[in-house]
């Protein structure tokens, strides 16, 4: 049986800390109350949640931050049992059961496991459990050095298909000017996931977060790829996800401006990281570009990186600019064999034939399809 799109709900270190002195229970047990809620009007919710490492250094009386990554990881460990604990705690008063999911980017970037996480999250939403994400902190030091909740919620939402982002910050949205610079800046009631000129209205991110208002642009526009539009609202209001479910104006509201990418290519393009490189002559980028045509031997110029076929690898101009990414059908070793060969000619040059093209378009996601 399946469920209706979710919502993924984020919730930021500024709100479920007081203050770095370790988590807020009432801010949490009020929060559970409203995911209780959505969760009694249909809606099925699934929470995105940092603060593991902001307990964790509450917990070890730490004053500030540490930058030694064993330290991080450290931190997220201790933190997170407390986090995790006390959401259950929270939402076992309302008689529903939570699960702890700890997610990487490698997760996302190998097509099983994305495919096994993404049955795992709708199970859990069918069996009515809320599950409760983080980044897994302390494995992954890329997470620690470079990820934030805001883009693994963004990457969640393109998972489920989800049919809002809600990212609850401690800001009433989206301000016309940067608050950490200038007073008295307006909310932005609207706007376009993607559109680079609200970039300029964006500020850091706090003392104990990672994130900050540009990487919840940057998550607005990575799940508009799957068509979900993006709330950004003030979630110290204690009734924000009520509003927003009753069709209520709340924060900033960037909408997609499409109806999505299949799901392969929403896959793909929620990949950061790519295996190895390849460079094209003009021909090649425009018939990628422009015919919409898979990538043919004959139009490759350069290789570089070390890959195995099915791997996932950019694609370059002969300037080296990157403007595509997609599923390699041969190793680096074979296609620099390949550079220029006709596709008839291929079982000549390796004595055998995968497939015609390097990459197929079905496998091939043009990087300005990303954006909405």
């Amino acid at each position: 049986m399946s469920t209706p799109a979710p919502w993924v709900i984020k919730l930021g270190s500024a709100l479920v800390t007081t203050r770095g002195l370790g988590l807020d229970p009432k801010f949490i047990r009020d929060k559970a109350a409203e995911l209780a809620a959505l969760q009694s009007s249909g809606i099925r919710p699934v929470l995105v949640s940092s603060g593991s490492v902001a307990e964790g250094i509450a917990r070890l009386q730490w004053q500030h931050r540490p930058r030694a990554v064993h330290e991080l990881q450290a931190a997220a460990a201790i933190g997170q049992t407390g986090l995790v604990q006390a959401y259950e705690t929270a939402l076992q008063e309302f008689g529903i059961r939570t699960a702890q999911v700890l997610l990487t980017h490698e997760d996302i970037a190998d097509r099983q496991r994305y495919l096994n996480a993404r049955s795992t999250l709708h199970c859990l939403l069918q069996l009515g459990v809320i599950p409760v994400i983080n980044e897994n902190d302390t494995v992954s030091t890329a997470e620690i050095r470079l990820g934030d909740n805001d883009t693994l919620a963004g990457l969640v939402a393109n998972l489920l298909e989800a049919k809002l982002l809600v990212l609850l910050t401690d800001q009433p949205g989206l301000l016309d000017r940067n608050p950490a610079r200038a007073s008295g800046g307006r909310l932005i009631p609207e706007g376009k996931a993607g559109d680079p000129k609200l970039d300029a209205c964006a500020g850091g991110s706090a003392q104990l977060g990672r994130g900050g208002m540009r990487t919840k642009l940057q998550a607005a526009a990575i799940a508009a790829r799957s068509g979900t539009d993006t709330v950004i609202a003030d979630g110290r209001d204690a009734q924000v996800l009520g509003r927003l479910a009753r069709g209520e104006a709340c924060g900033t509201l960037l909408r997609a401006a499409n109806r999505g990418l299949a799901a392969r290519k929403r896959w793909l393009a929620g990949l950061s990281r790519t295996q190895g490189r390849v460079r094209l002559d003009g021909g090649a980028v425009r018939a990628l570009q422009e015919q919409g045509g898979s990538l043919l031997a004959a139009g490759v110029v350069a290789v570089e990186g070390e890959f195995s076929r099915g791997a996932v690898i950019a694609l370059c101009t002969a300037e080296d600019v990157v403007f595509a990414q997609g599923l390699s059908n041969y190793g680096a070793n074979e296609i620099k064999r390949l550079q220029g060969c006709a596709s008839r000619d291929i079982s000549a040059r390796l004595g055998h034939c995968y497939e015609p093209e390097l990459v197929h378009r079905d496998n091939l996601i043009l990087l300005a399809d990303t954006q909405p």
